[in-house]
């Protein structure tokens, strides 16, 4: 019989270059275990998530620089508290109640290491913000 537990943590891919080691603190120690593999997880669902965010607020993001869009990414996720509330959703949503506890017994810190890691994770994939219509000429 499979466990809610079980099977969210059987989904969750497994990030070889994330270490884990006694010296660390439980912060690091979660985002390590719990929040880099959802993240990764969710990694396809974020993109559209974005995608929607940029048509959403009338596609400015498309006409800006490199380093506008970057800049625009950061500010949409520290900034927009009702799309960083929505991310912060797809990731909890997938916790297990023991991580859920573990959670909140440190939200804040952890909120920080979450959003620094989905904003990583967008910016790592930039090149797939481009309008829609160049994406389909191709």
């Amino acid at each position: 019989m499979s466990t809610r537990p079980f099977s969210l943590r059987n989904i969750r891919p497994e990030i070889p270059a994330a270490t884990i080691n006694d010296n660390m603190s439980t912060d690091e120690r979660f985002q390590n275990l719990v929040l880099r593999p959802i993240v990764k997880f969710q990694n396809e669902l974020l993109i559209e998530v974005f995608k929607n965010y940029v048509v959403k607020h009338k596609s400015v993001f498309y006409d800006l620089s490199l380093q506008k869009r970057m800049d625009y990414i950061e500010n949409a996720i520290q900034k927009d508290m009702k799309f960083r509330n929505s991310i912060k959703g797809m990731v909890i949503g997938l916790f297990t109640v023991e991580e859920y506890l573990i959670y909140i017994e440190n939200s804040s810190a952890l909120n920080k290491r979450m959003m620094n890691i989905v904003k990583e994770r967008l910016l790592s994939n930039i090149q797939l913000f481009e309008k829609p219509e160049l994406l389909a000429a191709v």
